[in-house]
């Protein structure tokens, strides 16, 4: 698989990413980094606890590492989770449990792919 083909795989942009980062060894190195960021395991974890503002922290957070990287697919699901928990609430809203599914499903792509592309 190559790194086009990967960013296929994720509904991203290769050509949008490469404006952003001066190589390829650049963007390899950063997809791979992201197998190590704990903030999908933040967001897990603060849903279960019922912690609406961390959840919200962890969700904006995955927003943003994958708004930098182009994974769109992934970005679109954790916006949508992080408006959602954006408002000022004591309790997490009903409906965070089906965008979180979302967030999981293509959380778990993603690391499938970026995995699949640097094991070539």
């Amino acid at each position: 698989m190559t790194i086009e083909e990967c960013y296929q795989k994720l509904g991203g942009d290769y050509s949008q990413v490469c404006k952003r980062f001066p190589s390829s060894a650049l963007v390899e190195r950063f997809i791979a980094k992201f197998l190590n960021d704990g903030s999908f395991q933040t967001l897990t974890e603060q849903l279960q606890a019922e912690n609406r503002e961390e959840a919200f922290r962890a969700a904006h957070t995955l927003k943003g590492v994958c708004a930098n990287l182009g994974f769109d697919r992934l970005f679109a699901s954790a916006s949508k989770l992080t408006d959602l928990l954006r408002e000022k609430e004591d309790t997490i809203p009903e409906e965070a449990e089906e965008l979180y599914n979302t967030v999981k499903q293509d959380y778990e792509e993603t690391v499938s792919a970026v995995r699949t592309y640097l094991e070539k």
